[in-house]
C-alpha cells in the first residue's frame, strides 16, 4: 500500500508547481516585482480585487444601496413552491463560505501580515460584495427548473453567455465536480479529528488517532455525509438552515464572550488594526505589501467571491427577481468575512501571543496558533469550555463544507446529465473520495500532492469565472436598474434586458 501511495504521489508531483505558478504569475518574473506595491500582487488578485472595485462602481455601489432590501428579503418568510426560499440559499452558501478557513484563513492572514492584514481582508471583501452580486445575480437570471428543483451557477451561466456552447457548461462542470473532489478529503478528515479533539476534551484524556473511536467516528461521519448527500438539494437545505445558524451563533457568542473577558483591550485591537494596514511591526516583516497582501488573499479565499464555487445555491432559490438573490449573495460575503472572520481576527490580535514568544509563535502550526490565542484570552476556569465550544464550530464548519461540495457537485453535474443514474453515480463518488481521503488521514500517508489540486482548482475557476461576469455585466446592470426602480416589480427577461431566458420569460409559473 505504501508503495502505491509513493507512486501517486509521483505522477501528481507536477500539480503543485502548475498551481503556484497561476497563483503567483507573474511575481516570478524580477521586473514585476520591483513595481511598487503592485509587485507584491499575483495577477490572480488584482483580477479578483480589480474586478470587484470595476463592479462596484459599474453598479452604483449596489452593495451599499440595495444592502438593506437583502436584509428585507431574508427576514420575510414566504411559500416555496419550486427549489428553496432566498433565506435557504443563503444558509446553503454560508454552509461553504464558512468553513475552517474563518480560522485557519485568518489566523495565518495575521500571522504572515500582522494586525494590519484584517483591515485589507475588510476592504477587500466590501469590493468583493458587488463581485458576489454579479455572480449571483447571473446565476438566477440563466437558472434552469428540473422537476420540483432549480438547477445553475458558473457552468449553466458560461453556456448561455458563451453562445449557448455545450461544451462549455460540460468542460466548467467537471472543472468543479474535481475541485470539489480535491477538497473532501481534508474536510472531511478536519471533521473526524475535531471530534476527537471534543471528546478527549470532555474527558481530559489525549485519543490516538489510530483508535476503535476513531473509526468508529470516521464510519458515523461517512455515513452522515451519505444520508444527507442522497436526500438531494432539500435534504441538504433543511439541515443548512439549522446547523448554519447553530454553529454562527456559537461562534459568534464564543468570541464574544472573550471579548468582554478582555474588554480592555478593545481599543488596543482597532489601534494596531489600522496602524499595522499601513506600517506592520518588524516580527511581520515590516512592510506594507506583506499585509495587504495576505488581507486580499485571505479574504478572497474566505469567501470565494469572484470563484463561482457559490453560485449553485444563489440558482437554486425561487427569487421573486432576479437580483434578490443577487444582494443576498452580497450579504453572505458580508457575514463571512465582516462578521466571522472578523471574530476570529479579535482573537488573534487582542491575544497578540506574537509579542510573548515570537520564536515560539512563528513555530507554532497555524491551527496551534488560534488555540494559543483562544486560551491566553480564556479566563483559566472556563479555558475546557471555550476550548469545546472552538472545537464544536470547526467541526461543523468543517461538515456543512463537506455537505456543501457534494450538494453543488451534484447541481453542476446537472449540466451535463440530469439522469437518476449519473446524479447517484456523482454522489457516490463524492462519498468514496471523502471516505478515502479520512481513511489515508488516519493511516499516515502523505497526501499532500492532492491537495494542490485543490488550490489548482480554485485559481481555474477563478479565471474561469471572472471573464463570464464581464460578459454578463450589461444583462446585471439592467435587470439592477429594473430592481433600484421598485423591488416589487415582476420581472421579464425579454422586456428587461432583451433576451429570452429559460426561467425569466415572463410565462406564469
Amino acid at each position: 500500500m505504501e508503495n502505491l501511495f509513493a507512486a501517486l504521489n509521483a505522477v501528481l508531483s507536477f500539480v503543485t508547481p502548475v498551481s503556484d505558478f497561476f497563483w503567483d504569475f507573474p511575481k516570478m518574473f524580477s521586473f514585476w516585482k520591483n513595481i511598487p506595491i503592485l509587485g507584491s500582487f499575483s495577477l490572480a488578485i488584482i483580477v479578483l480585487v480589480g474586478s470587484g472595485i470595476y463592479f462596484t462602481f459599474r453598479l452604483g455601489f449596489i452593495q451599499v444601496r440595495l444592502f438593506r432590501a437583502g436584509v428585507h428579503t431574508l427576514a420575510t418568510k414566504r411559500s416555496i413552491k419550486t427549489g428553496i426560499s432566498p433565506l435557504t440559499a443563503f444558509l446553503l452558501s454560508t454552509a461553504m463560505r464558512v468553513g475552517p478557513g474563518n480560522m485557519i484563513g485568518v489566523t495565518s492572514a495575521i500571522a504572515a501580515g500582522g494586525p494590519g492584514a484584517l483591515f485589507w481582508m475588510w476592504i477587500s471583501a466590501f469590493f468583493g460584495m458587488a463581485t458576489a452580486f454579479t455572480e449571483g445575480t447571473l446565476a438566477q437570471l440563466f437558472k434552469e427548473k428540473r422537476g420540483n428543483t432549480f438547477v445553475g451557477g458558473l457552468p449553466f451561466y458560461a453556456r448561455k453567455l458563451c453562445g449557448n456552447k455545450v461544451w462549455v457548461g460540460t468542460i466548467l462542470s467537471l472543472v468543479y465536480i474535481i475541485y470539489a473532489l480535491m477538497c473532501l478529503p481534508a474536510q472531511g478528515f478536519n471533521v473526524v479529528t475535531s471530534i476527537g479533539a471534543i471528546a478527549g476534551l470532555a474527558e481530559n484524556v489525549k485519543i490516538p488517532l489510530q483508535s476503535t473511536f476513531t473509526y468508529v467516528v470516521s464510519v458515523l461521519v461517512i455515513v452522515l455525509v451519505a444520508f444527507m448527500a442522497f436526500g438531494g438539494i432539500r435534504r441538504v437545505s433543511h439541515w443548512a438552515d439549522i446547523l448554519v445558524p447553530v454553529m454562527a451563533v456559537i461562534y459568534v457568542v464564543t468570541a464574544l464572550l472573550l471579548i468582554l473577558s478582555n474588554v480592555g483591550s478593545v481599543p488596543w485591537f482597532f489601534k494596531a488594526v489600522f496602524e499595522g494596514a499601513f506600517k506592520p511591526e518588524a516580527v511581520f516583516g515590516g512592510f506594507f505589501g506583506t499585509a495587504l497582501l495576505q488581507g486580499v488573499k485571505r479574504g478572497l479565499m474566505s469567501n470565494e467571491a469572484g470563484q463561482g464555487t457559490i453560485t449553485m445555491a444563489a440558482a437554486s432559490a425561487e427569487a421573486h427577481h432576479p437580483c434578490e438573490q443577487g444582494i443576498i449573495s452580497a450579504l453572505g460575503v458580508f457575514l463571512d468575512t465582516h462578521v466571522i472572520c472578523t471574530m476570529t481576527g479579535f482573537i488573534i490580535v487582542m491575544a497578540h501571543e506574537w509579542a510573548a514568544d515570537p520564536a515560539a509563535w512563528k513555530a507554532a502550526g497555524t491551527y496551534a496558533k488560534f488555540l494559543t490565542s483562544v486560551n491566553g484570552l480564556s479566563p483559566e476556569m472556563m479555558q475546557v469550555f471555550i476550548q469545546i465550544m472552538v472545537s464544536v464550530c470547526f467541526c461543523l464548519f468543517a461538515y456543512t463544507c463537506v455537505i456543501g461540495f457534494v450538494s453543488f457537485s451534484e447541481i453542476s453535474a446537472n449540466r451535463i446529465s440530469s439522469s437518476k443514474g449519473f446524479i447517484n453515480f456523482i454522489r457516490g463518488l463524492c462519498i468514496f473520495v471523502a471516505a478515502f481521503g479520512i481513511a489515508c488521514n488516519i493511516a499516515g500517508y502523505d497526501l499532500s500532492n492532492l491537495w494542490a489540486f485543490s488550490d489548482l482548482g480554485n485559481i481555474i475557476m477563478v479565471y474561469c469565472n471572472v471573464p463570464m461576469l464581464y460578459l454578463g455585466l450589461k444583462y446585471v446592470k439592467k435587470a439592477a436598474n429594473h430592481y433600484s426602480r421598485d423591488t416589487e416589480a415582476s420581472f421579464d427577461s425579454e422586456k428587461v434586458l432583451g433576451i429570452r431566458t429559460d426561467y425569466w420569460d415572463g410565462k406564469e409559473k
